[in-house]
């Protein structure tokens, strides 16, 4: 019992030590010898562990469990005949061993038989002992119930802790909470036992879309899919990565093919909306929307999507079924129907109504995404603290030397999306939006530390070429979403946290932070429905403290890195676009060119929630917006405090 239960925990070599005592003990007893042979075969060790299960099977022919596991070893050995005769003819004598029929399906696929191999993984599924149990984990898993859902699968893996489904589900759960590496690891495990099993390489395919390793998940899923062509979730899968990779016109076709393999899905259709308004499509983009609308009318992500058009105009019938629906179930989701109906009253110049729409919208998601300003005010506590002058006086020849990238920083409804579309009219830019690649580095650094908080002590351990090699990796991984332009931008807003990282690993790297009068900047905020992330926009005191903090930090990085970082105040943008265009081009390191004062007539892809704001000539009606909702906003002027005399020449 002690050395399966080190089996089970992945501690093959103190299994085998207690296994080959009991061999001493009791030569030939068939369990030990047999767990000997498994144990043998998952380090690797593959001759002795053939010699053993040899033996075992040649002592008890009818061991199934033994043969299974010699016909495992005999696939790693490369035998794939005699792996596939061996688990044939088990599979006729023992119909119901679901381990059979796993390892049958690997060597099938190992021999090119694809669609035996597909019968084969569907029977191991049917014969599953954990069946309801997976398929319960799973329901609460795509209803957001993560807690239960990994109950459940943990629960699984204390009987088996080898099942795969669960193995994936668990990976899928830590890759909602940004654990990439645990879902590596999770499927490294699952991967060892069943590498070809449809679930476990869709669930290796979006780890790696979530590790930000894309051309690898796109290989990932065109494999899959020459497996499981007919598999809606695949071409879904593949669908994001082309999204990732900004290759729109790929991901539509992508969606379009899983809307086609399964037109009953909503959720297809959303995503065939969200890339047109992507590529500037707006009747395909309402069309899709609607569509999701009319094959699941309780499917309130639709009804936010047209809301977030900005400049969608709901009709009355419109509200009143939203209204109706709230009253009734809530839909899919109650904050994001809020939140669309209080668009709808906003466009009705119903204030107060509108108001406590989105008040209560942002009640909802504060339940589901907590967030605590006090945690983020200590952060940024130490972030400052760690990045002194000494800190980068000591680190001056570090960092990688390439100077393509362009950061565009800032609060989220700033004006970074309108800022990145001018640049992204230059010949010499190209706009590659947000990407996630910092965020994903400072995630790594956290989870150096057992508490997951490394960030940021742990770059004062890292040298001055691991520092260099970060950049080198930054840049590398870009790569995958560039054309070939010589610059190009990231406009990820949360990066105003980690200046001081970019700093360190592209020395050469531009920065502009994109600023806007606190009250329009905040309040924009806690009008918008964020998919994921920004949880500090769901409380008026919140969002002026964190507004603190962002500007606490910029003049934190403008005292140690004195003119690394262009300011760029939105509304001075709207009054005095040429000359402000002008100083950013400049400052990028960029000659003008006029072709950027007209950037709404560029028809690139963009994918934030202004996608359809920068289409348009510059206007100024965003300027002071917050004044329709000053009585509601006090909690936020109270919280912005001070801070506010700052911007008393852009009210």
């Amino acid at each position: 019992m002690r050395a399966l239960q080190a089996v089970r925990l992945g501690r093959f070599q103190s299994a085998e030590q207690l296994l080959r005592q009991i061999q001493h003990t009791c030569p030939g007893e068939i369990n030990s010898l047999h767990l000997l042979g498994a144990t043998l075969l998952s380090q690797g060790k593959l001759a002795p562990a053939l010699e053993v299960l040899e033996r075992v099977v040649a002592d008890a022919p009818l061991f199934a469990h033994a043969r299974v596991d010699l016909a495992r070893a005999y696939r790693q050995d490369g035998r794939l005949e005699a792996a596939c005769a061996q688990l044939r003819r088990l599979v006729q004598e023992r119909p119901f061993l679901e381990p059979a029929w796993l390892a049958y399906g690997e060597v099938l696929v190992d021999l090119g038989m694809t669609a035996d191999a597909r019968i084969a993984f569907e029977q191991a599924r049917r014969l599953d002992p954990h069946r309801q149990r997976i398929e319960q984990a799973t329901t609460a898993l795509a209803g957001g119930d993560y807690r239960s859902s990994e109950e459940i699968f943990r629960e699984v893996l204390k009987s088996d802790a080898s099942h795969l489904a669960a193995l994936a589900g668990l990976a899928a759960v830590a890759i909602r909470a940004g654990n990439v590496r645990d879902a590596e690891r999770l499927l490294g495990h699952a991967r060892s036992r069943c590498a070809h099993h449809p679930l476990v390489r869709r669930a290796w395919g979006h780890s790696l879309l979530a590790a930000e390793r894309l051309t690898e998940a796109e290989a990932a899923f065109r494999d899959l899919l020459t497996f499981e062509p007919q598999n809606p979730l695949n071409w879904s899968a593949l669908g994001s990565v082309y999204i990732k990779l900004l290759r729109q016109e790929q991901a539509l076709a992508a969606y379009e093919e899983a809307a086609r393999l399964d037109p009953s899905q909503a959720s297809f259709r959303l995503a065939i909306g969200h890339v047109n308004k992507t590529l500037g499509r707006r009747a395909q983009c309402e069309k899709a929307y609607r569509e999701c609308l009319r094959l699941d009318p309780k499917y309130t992500e639709a009804y936010w999507s047209l809301a977030d058009l900005k400049n969608y105009f709901f009709s009355d019938e419109e509200l009143a079924s939203m209204q109706d629906l709230l009253a009734s179930t809530g839909g899919t989701d109650p904050a994001q129907l809020h939140f669309a109906i209080a668009r709808a009253l906003e466009q009705r110049h119903r204030y107060a109504e509108a108001f406590d729409h989105y008040a209560e919208g942002n009640a909802l998601r504060r339940r589901t995404a907590p967030f605590s300003i006090e945690s983020f005010e200590e952060k940024s506590r130490r972030v400052a603290a760690c990045y002194s002058r000494d800190f980068f006086r000591d680190r001056a020849l570090a960092g990688h030397s390439d100077s393509a990238p362009i950061f565009i920083l800032g609060l989220p409804r700033s004006g970074s999306t309108l800022v990145e579309q001018i640049l992204a009219s230059h010949s010499q830019v190209e706009g590659t939006m947000e990407l996630h690649n910092i965020l994903a580095m400072v995630r790594e650094l956290d989870h150096l530390e057992a508490d997951r908080d490394g960030y940021p002590e742990r770059v004062r351990a890292l040298s001055s070429d691991e520092l260099t090699g970060l950049g080198r990796r930054y840049i590398e991984e870009t790569r995958a979403v560039r054309s070939g332009k010589p610059r190009f931008i990231d406009k990820m807003p949360n990066n105003f946290s980690h200046v001081g990282l970019i700093h360190a690993i592209l020395p050469n790297a531009r920065i502009v932070d994109v600023r806007r009068h606190p009250m329009d900047a905040c309040f924009s905020n806690f009008k918008q429905y964020f998919a994921n992330g920004q949880s500090f926009s769901y409380d008026l005191e919140d969002l002026g403290r964190y507004y603190r903090c962002y500007l606490a930090l910029m003049d934190h990085w403008d005292a140690v890195l004195p003119g690394k970082i262009m300011h760029l105040q939105y509304e001075q943008l709207i009054r005095e676009p040429e000359d402000t265009i002008r100083r950013l081009l400049e400052h990028c390191g960029l000659q003008f060119e006029a072709r950027t004062l007209s950037f709404h007539e560029n028809r690139r892809a963009v994918r934030t929630a202004s996608a359809e704001q920068v289409r348009q000539p510059l206007y100024a009606s965003g300027v002071g917006y917050w004044r329709r909702f000053a009585k509601h906003l006090e909690p936020l002027r109270a919280s912005l405090g001070a801070c506010l005399e700052r911007f008393a020449a852009w009210e």
